[in-house]
């Protein structure tokens, strides 16, 4: 298969990233791409796009026996918080919680290009409504 089989692959060049030959995708936005794609898969199958009635949030919770996963959504999204460990109704868990600047200025564009009625409807509807209830605080800052 030689280069013909790059036929039809598109790149986006990111901000500060520099475009090499048609085809190429950096080490460093296939990483971002894995990051975003290991979070969206984490809200939607474990998380959830709310508020706590002034302000949306994402919330995220895991037995702590996900130590490490969490430790490492800390890393890579550290405008976010883990907090815990929580021994609660017999869960013993770790809670990773997105709001205020970061959730807005961050996380909502990866949402807004990841996360999709066709990917998961649930989560879909639940991102939606969070955006809609909390339209004033996210709204980008100027």
């Amino acid at each position: 298969m030689g280069s013909a089989s790059l036929t039809g692959v598109f790149h986006v060049v990111h901000y500060g990233e520099t475009a090499g030959f048609v085809g190429e995708v950096s080490p460093s936005s296939m990483a971002e791409d894995f990051d975003a794609g290991v979070l969206i898969g984490l809200l939607i199958g474990e998380g959830h796009f709310g508020g706590d009635g002034r302000q949306p949030q994402v919330t995220l919770r895991m037995h702590v026996r996900h130590t490490a996963l969490m430790e490492w959504l800390d890393r890579t999204f550290p405008g976010g918080r883990v907090y815990g460990p929580y021994n609660h109704g017999g869960r013993h868990y770790l809670q990773w919680m997105a709001r205020g600047a970061f959730l807005r200025d961050q996380l909502l564009p990866i949402f807004d290009e990841r996360l999709s009625v066709q990917l998961d409807e649930y989560s879909w509807n639940r991102f939606t409504k969070m955006c809609e209830t909390y339209a004033r605080q996210l709204r980008p800052s100027r």
